[in-house]
């Protein structure tokens, strides 16, 4: 049965909340995965960059006798170079741990805000988000 339009409306509202609120926590969780999986090649740049005589030239023991604008030049390439693997990396971990925590069942659809009685999960499937205890029985469409 269709809600009321006062109704409807505050059932979108709600909707648009939660579905920010996943959009949110998948941008951090893949934020995180992002950096951790990147760190070794964010150390790398960052030590090739300070340290090369042509960009910020740090006066830094480090940079003085370990480092001279050759092995700064190597670091920077190599950073670059390892990018390319470590992406692919980090978007297979946030990919499987997405599918695995199910994680864009999560998003309710606006069809809820417009009818009464719909189910706001997908039986059987076990996402964390659904709300247990959902009706099967109570559908808009036959």
């Amino acid at each position: 049965e269709p809600r009321s339009p006062c109704c409807c409306l505050a059932w979108a509202l709600l909707i648009t909340a939660i579905n920010s609120l996943v959009f949110l926590l998948n941008l951090l969780l893949m934020f995180v995965i992002f950096t951790v999986v990147l760190l070794p090649t964010i150390v790398v740049v960052y030590f090739g960059f300070q340290c090369h005589s042509q960009v910020l030239h740090s006066s830094a023991r480090y940079c003085k006798s370990i480092l001279d604008d050759n092995s700064s030049s190597a670091l920077i390439i190599l950073g670059f170079v390892i990018m390319s693997p470590l992406l692919v990396v980090a978007m297979a971990i946030y990919c499987s741990l997405a599918r695995r925590l199910q994680l864009l069942v999560c998003f309710q659809p606006y069809s809820l805000a417009l009818y009464k009685g719909g189910c706001c999960c997908h039986p059987g499937k076990g996402a964390p988000c659904c709300a247990r205890g959902c009706n099967t029985q109570l559908k808009a469409w036959v």
